[in-house]
């Protein structure tokens, strides 16, 4: 009998030590556990394991391997689109194109908090407004467009024209911000309203500035700028409270970062080969490891029209079918629209984008060069990298810009678009403190990295390529047009047209791609590989815009499996 009991008692102690066993081991693989420290490191609202969410407007696009500037149509013969592998890393783009009612909401914000009626913002709000004009021709009646198009609702839903490149990544910059001040709000580090009710030109949110110094956000107003793990539900700061002992403990400023998860990466245009390769979609006919030949279009098939039953022989875009026929006959074979249309009115491609082929084309970042040089690189290919770095005053502080520091891009027909704003952080180009005896890069402008220098110079001018003398311009391979716009005396625009008619090519550093076949296009341009290039500081009728954002994290939304 007391065998029997010591025996029950061995066996009670080894089923708690079990237990036990296993209850540490829970514990220690918790997520939320350092595997360096075993301290606990993460909290309940993000931390060191927190997913990136979707920004407004974007859909997931996991990144992977194609063949860019493979094209079935070839006409012109320029090695314009040369075929090179390339690799891009998974990213987020907008799911239609940037529409007129999204832009106006950038408009509006820019008319309430810099007034175009102050002087020092005049040419904010007019610098930021679309190009109504491009509407007009010689001999077409198109003044509808001209005056409705922008602003009538019935257009609300069409992509915005008449945005040039710099324009399009003002705006950008703009979003970026706007949405992160609206993440701040709601996780507390914001005043509640403050973006509708407290915002004004020398008080207002930049992401990066915040980053850096947080207290410098909204002009410093630390009624605004809130330490937000003490913040209460209305928007104020929490009094703190006495503990048992009655001492009273003051609240750490403890301000978002980006170890917070909280913010997101910027919202940007789509280099090019993400733009092809989201526009592309090939995954849609993967089998196992590799691509079930190449898509014509951004559908399947060799054709414009639909070949399902649902909706056999409708127009899967909006295109320009022959001379004089912008939609077809009125009528079921109708393409729906004869300038742009509604976004999502046509089928999505297999990533979830709508009009990747018609409606607009699209601007990108790349700074156009014709042949890929893919022996430079084949992972997220880019050509217009102009990396700078946060100015420091002589108080060794960043330096914030102020209302009278604003600085203006001055665009080939004398119209000014601000580039930078009261409240961000001035920029200024990296020197040899960055890239004294680096091997990835050695200077702030890389536009021009093996293309432009004296090997491909057009006569291999050995001149300094970096000199701005009259026989370096000509001798260039790049040698556009140079148009110059200045002021006289009394503040009257002078502009100056560069009539050498030695100049050989239209290409320069201010020339950007443009993506995507339009409702101006015949069906050629539709082909996402199909690449074309206008000036960064032009606008049309024809060319718009969607935003694209950097993945940060796992390469896939899900966990992958065996397709059996």
């Amino acid at each position: 009998m007391k065998v029997n009991k010591i025996m029950a008692l061995r066996l009670i102690l080894s089923m708690i030590l079990i237990v036990s066993f296993a209850s540490c081991s829970k514990k220690s693989s918790s997520k939320n556990t350092s595997q360096g420290t075993g301290w606990n490191v993460d909290s309940k609202k993000g931390g060191l394991n927190k997913k990136q969410e979707a920004g407004p407007g974007l859909v997931f696009v996991e990144g992977g391997t194609f063949t860019m500037g493979k094209v079935e149509d070839d006409v012109m013969h320029d090695w314009n689109n040369s075929p090179t592998q390339q690799h891009v890393q998974s990213f987020y783009m907008d799911e239609t194109e940037v529409t007129n009612a999204m832009y106006l909401e950038y408009l509006d914000w820019t008319k309430k908090v810099f007034p175009p009626t102050e002087a020092n913002y005049k040419n904010i709000y007019e610098g930021a407004s679309p190009d109504t004009l491009v509407w007009r021709d010689r001999l077409g009646y198109n003044e509808t467009m001209t005056n409705n198009y922008l602003r009538h609702p019935s257009y609300a839903q069409y992509p915005v024209v008449g945005v040039n490149w710099i324009q399009a990544v003002e705006f950008s910059k703009w979003r970026t911000n706007r949405v992160n001040e609206a993440l701040l709000e709601k996780n507390g580090y914001l005043k509640k309203n403050a973006k509708t009710l407290d915002v004004a030109a020398d008080s207002n949110f930049d992401t990066e500035t915040y980053l850096k110094s947080p207290t410098s956000t909204y002009g410093g107003n630390a009624e605004i700028v809130l330490p937000g793990k003490y913040a209460d539900k209305k928007g104020g700061i929490r009094q703190p409270k006495a503990g048992k002992d009655g001492k009273v403990i003051a609240p750490i400023n403890i301000y978002a970062q980006r170890s917070s998860g909280i913010l997101l990466p910027e919202y940007r245009l789509p280099t090019e080969a993400e733009w092809e390769y989201a526009a592309a979609a090939d995954v849609g006919q993967r089998e196992y490891n590799i691509y079930k030949g190449q898509k014509k279009y951004p559908w399947s098939g060799s054709y414009t029209r639909s070949g399902k039953r649902q909706t056999k022989g409708d127009q899967l875009a909006n295109f320009k079918q022959g001379n004089g026929d912008y939609g077809g006959i009125a009528g079921w074979s109708d393409d729906g629209a004869d300038i742009t249309n509604n976004v999502k009115k046509y089928p999505a491609n297999d990533f979830g984008l709508y009009d990747m082929a018609g409606n607009v084309a699209e601007w990108v970042m790349d700074v156009y060069r014709p042949i890929i040089d893919n022996e430079a690189n084949d992972f997220n290919y880019f050509r217009g990298n102009q990396y700078t770095k946060n100015k420091i005053g002589k108080d060794g502080k960043i330096s914030i810009i102020g209302k009278d520091s604003i600085q203006y891009a001055t665009l080939s027909n004398g119209k000014k678009v601000a580039t930078s704003f009261p409240g961000q952080i001035a920029q200024v180009p990296v020197d040899e403190n960055e890239t004294y005896l680096r091997q990835n890069f050695d200077k702030s402008d890389n536009t021009n990295y093996r293309d432009g220098d004296k090997q491909s110079s057009r006569y291999f001018n050995f001149a300094d390529s970096e000199t701005d003398s009259k026989k370096g311009a000509d001798m260039g391979m790049y040698n556009s047009p140079k148009h110059n716009v200045t002021t006289d005396s009394l503040g009257n625009m002078v502009r100056k047209y560069d009539k050498n008619n030695k100049r050989t090519t239209l290409i320069d550093d201010n020339v950007r791609v443009y993506k995507g076949g339009s409702w101006r296009d015949r069906a050629y341009w539709l082909d996402p590989a199909q690449r074309r290039y206008f000036p960064q500081d032009m606008a049309t009728d024809y060319i718009g815009f969607r935003c694209a954002m950097s993945r940060v994290g796992a390469k896939s939304e899900k966990r992958k499996s065996a397709r059996n």
